[in-house]
């Protein structure tokens, strides 16, 4: 057996550590909170979640389920078109184009769904300005309830498959489509038969991605779903009633229903074709009929107007004056007083200067954490401990938010070990610990694509040079791994920067980032005020999409990072 050198024996016993500290002992701290009624073990909370006699648990849960499915369903074929029409069709502004309809990933989800309030709500632009035109009672088409909810899911999810099937049909093999096209098949035959085999890794990945944020959604049935009951909003508000010990036990069935869904994609085969390629791929292209063709390009181009509309609206509404929007169709009077405001007020930008501290130091440490642990489960040489424990370094990525904070509340409320502080909870530390455990899988699976293309007889070579673990990384296996790196730090800023359903339960005054802020200027009506706080943090995530040389929109390796 090989012995490990100390450096290696010492990161592993870190790794070790802090997905124990962060990780395992907090979820273990809400199943055992889940576990006791009255300060005496028992099943109560889960009797009480099963009892036909009290179904809003049920209903909750069913209502959640429901909605990630058909967001699932409804995303898969919008973001499948897309990338169809923008990879295979040719017509003019085509890449301008494709890379705007990777817009919405630039919204964090709590800024795209009040984008989509904004424009298509019961008081938005569209429905107000279609009762305007017909002269009708009420608003036209509001969205809103059960289909509200799935609508601003699939506006906000569909971008996942967009990018995962872009990635991959700009893999597909040239031979491939040729020998069916000789063969006699039609264009719909040769994607039914040849191309869709090829995208399932990518549709899996996407539907893994959608459901589990489908079910972790927090803020589209808080401002859409009206009365329907959702399971992330029971947990939410048996935290504001302080009852911890149901709030455990509606995370655990939030989470078991996750994972569940996640381990059945996960565990399944990637590729069922069952063959493997020789040489590099030529790209190759479905050309489909002219007319065809051109009906597709039009709805494509409708899509993308639509898409492009809450992201509009929202600039708009940040020159807004306030009060200036109340019962008109838009606002009446437009001011840069949204703006000046931040250099006249200091204090207003200390939400943003949170956010940006925050998803800082959540991507200092997902880093360091996720590519370590990414390049020593790739060097393992047992393959299935090493399919196994990338498994589970993973798994927290398919735990809701809401959980988590729920899971952190539980456990850092008392002292963990000797020489931390007493409480986390109430303190600014416990946000940026949040975000790390939501967003280091991310690295793991972008630096572990990375890791598959590199050869691994230079790091033997280097080894056989006399080079150190530390050396070895640093001079051969680093320089290979930085567009890996790169693409999943700039995902880790991109979630940690706007992420609501954790933030919400865990904040304070003090520390609370600019997502949480948004709410109270919405709360408080200052329209413009609550907009222009979005597009600051949109501003931000998309300068860091530009840094990045646009890896999200073109890195192949997208499909992997699930």
């Amino acid at each position: 057996m090989r012995s490990r050198s100390p450096a290696t024996l010492l990161a592993i016993s870190l790794l070790v550590a802090v997905f124990g500290i962060f990780v395992l002992y907090p979820l273990g701290a809400t199943v055992a909170e889940s576990l006791h009624a009255g300060g005496e073990l028992s099943l109560d909370h889960y009797r009480f979640l099963f009892d036909m006699s009290n179904r809003v648990n049920l209903e909750a849960v069913g209502n959640s389920v429901y909605v990630s499915v058909v967001s699932v369903v409804f995303s898969g074929v919008i973001g499948l078109f897309l990338a169809f029409v923008f990879t295979q069709c040719r017509f003019p502004l085509r890449p301008l184009l494709a890379r705007l309809a990777v817009l919405p990933v630039a919204l964090p989800p709590l800024v795209g769904v009040i984008a989509f309030l904004f424009v298509f709500g019961e008081t938005g632009i569209i429905p107000r300005g279609l009762q305007l035109l017909f002269g009708t009672a009420g608003p036209v088409l509001p969205a809103g309830g059960i289909a509200g909810v799935i609508l601003v899911h699939v506006y906000s999810f569909h971008v996942y498959f967009y990018l995962f099937v872009s990635a991959a049909l700009g893999t597909l093999e040239g031979s491939q489509l040729e020998a069916a096209t000789g063969l006699g098949s039609g264009p719909w035959r040769t994607f039914v038969r040849v191309v869709l085999p090829e995208l399932r890794p990518g549709l899996l990945a996407a539907s893994a991605l959608t459901f589990m944020s489908s079910m972790a959604s927090f803020t589209a049935p808080l401002l859409f779903a009206g009365g329907k009951h959702f399971i992330t909003l029971q947990i939410y508000a048996s935290k504001l009633n302080g009852d911890m010990d149901l709030a455990a036990a509606q995370s655990v069935l939030l989470t078991a229903v996750s994972l569940a869904f996640y381990l059945f994609l996960t565990l399944g085969p990637a590729r069922p074709s069952g063959y493997a390629r020789k040489g590099p791929a030529s790209a190759g292209l479905i050309t489909p009929g002219k007319l065809p063709g051109r009906v597709m390009v039009v709805a494509a181009f409708t899509l993308l107007a639509v898409e492009l509309l809450p992201v509009i609206a929202i600039l708009a509404l940040s020159l807004a004056r306030e009060g200036s929007w109340t019962t008109q169709w838009v606002p009446s009077a437009y001011t840069l007083g949204n703006y000046t405001a931040f250099f006249a007020d200091a204090s207003l930008l200390v939400p943003v200067v949170n956010s940006l501290e925050m998803a800082l130091l959540a991507l200092a440490a997902s880093l360091a954490f996720g590519v370590t642990a990414a390049f020593l489960v790739s060097r393992t040489r047992n393959r299935v401990f090493s399919t196994w424990a990338n498994l589970a370094l993973t798994l927290p990525y398919a735990v809701p938010g809401t959980v988590v904070a729920v899971a952190f509340i539980l456990a850092f409320n008392r002292p963990v070990l000797p020489g931390l502080p007493a409480l986390l909870v109430g303190t600014f530390w416990i946000l940026p610990l949040a975000y790390f455990v939501r967003e280091y899988p991310v690295v793991i699976r972008s630096v572990a694509a990375s890791l598959e293309g590199m050869d691994g007889s230079l790091l033997e070579a280097a080894s056989g040079l006399g080079a150190g673990p530390l050396r070895r990384f640093r001079s051969v296996a680093l320089p290979a791994l930085l567009p890996g790196i790169l693409s999943g730090g700039v995902l880790v800023l991109i979630g940690s920067l706007g992420e609501f359903v954790s933030s919400i339960l865990l904040y304070t005054y003090d520390s609370r980032p600019v997502s949480v802020e948004i709410l109270a200027q919405l709360r408080l009506f200052n329209i413009g005020a609550a907009a222009a706080y979005s597009v600051v943090l949109m501003l931000i995530i998309l300068l860091l999409l530009r840094l990045s040389g646009g890896l999200l929109a073109s890195d192949r390796r997208m499909s992997y990072i699930l």
